[in-house]
């Protein structure tokens, strides 16, 4: 092999030395597709939690209220219902969309024909280097009669704190408008509703956790009693299945502020199914 044969060899081997790298390079992973442990879902019975959605991806969620109070009657009762599961049932489907990073977007509909669109914007993420807390804005209409009825709409504040793997706090103070139905116009104060939503999620087991959350409204039209909710869930893959028991039927912001809960000694089973499309 002659000089030239090998400076030229040389030549070739440090172009594709320097352009390997760029040939190989892939792009980033998204953040967002990292499995959370501490908050593995969307919403804890109820209320919202603060975890993304990634952009262009999907969620969708099936939410059951049976409407039979395992307080009615007496316990043969209750065996005779089967526990409440022969009862009939208030029926959600839900199914969100990441519009955007750090933006997701929503439709969810019950089977007494409320209608709720919803949309949330990751603010602040909790994260090792400074950010202790995870904050998003949340923005809902939704209307009765599949939106031919009373109009709600609610804006809120989203704040949580994760403890490790382990646990997540949430606290979310909710507005909620056009709450009471038999209101004047002009008695803006009982028409609108101010809420606090309070909840926990705690991993017991590696895919198993422990949810609870309550619903506390501080001022303006505050029917019945406040919804709180309990209950236990698995995960596996992006699969989440929720049993869970509820003093209340509502499963929309609206909801648990015009309704809350139905009496503190009616409690109601039901089951929330959940699967992330990524």
């Amino acid at each position: 092999m002659t000089r030239s044969h090998v400076l030229v060899l040389a030549a070739l081997l440090t172009l594709s030395g320097a352009a390997m790298p760029a040939f190989a390079q892939q792009p980033a992973p998204d953040p967002d597709r990292r499995p959370n442990l501490a908050e593995p879902d969307f919403t804890l019975v109820a209320l919202p939690t603060t975890l993304r959605l990634p952009h262009f991806k999907s969620s969708f969620r099936l939410t059951h209220r049976f409407t039979r109070s395992l307080g009615a009657g007496d316990f043969g009762d209750l065996v005779n219902d089967f526990f409440g599961f022969d009862s009939a049932a208030l029926v959600g489907l839900e199914l969100r969309y990441g519009l955007m990073r750090g933006t997701q977007v929503g439709i969810h509909r019950t089977s007494d024909k409320t209608i709720e669109f919803f949309g949330q914007q990751s603010l602040m993420q909790q994260k090792p280097d400074g950010h202790p807390l995870g904050i998003d804005v949340l923005g809902t209409w939704e209307g009765l009669d599949n939106m031919r009825g009373q109009k709600l709409g609610a804006i809120g504040l989203l704040v949580s704190r994760k403890a490790g793997k382990i646990a997540a706090l949430y606290v979310e103070p909710i507005f909620v408008v056009n709450t009471n139905p038999n209101t004047n116009e002009n008695e803006t104060d009982a028409n609108n509703t101010m809420m606090i939503g309070l909840g926990t999620r705690v991993r017991i087991r590696p895919s198993t956790y422990l949810v609870g959350e309550w619903t506390p409204r501080v001022s303006g039209y505050r029917p019945a009693v406040d919804q709180g909710s309990f209950g236990i869930e698995a995960r596996a893959g992006g699969h989440t299945f929720q049993v869970n028991f509820s003093n209340g039927l509502g499963t929309t912001l609206g909801q648990l502020a015009a309704r809350g809960g139905v009496t503190a000694d009616s409690w109601y089973i039901g089951f929330n199914i959940s699967r992330k499309f990524f």
